[in-house]
């Protein structure tokens, strides 16, 4: 890969959608991607925002489907507390 800014801003680019794979934030990706590839928070955050303006409407639903995915989470764990303190 050559060295030039445009092709570390695409590296980080497809870092950013393999974070999204897992399902992680915006704050999880900087710190997986600073503690997993070298790359500075600020770097990471900078082509997220952009990204954000180009694709507005996927990083809404994104979003949204990310706080679902919590709350039934959420919602699974204290249903699993539930059943194994009645079984106590």
């Amino acid at each position: 890969m050559e060295d030039s800014p445009a092709a570390y801003i695409h590296l980080v680019h497809r870092l950013i959608e393999e974070c999204m794979l897992f399902n992680m934030s915006q704050e999880e990706c900087m710190e997986a991607l600073s503690k997993h590839a070298n790359i500075k928070p600020v770097i990471t955050s900078t082509v997220w925002k952009e990204l954000e303006k180009e694709n507005k409407e996927f990083f809404e639903a994104y979003l949204k489907n990310r706080v679902e995915r919590a709350s039934e989470t959420e919602t699974r764990q204290r249903i699993q507390n539930m059943v194994l303190d009645s079984s106590k």
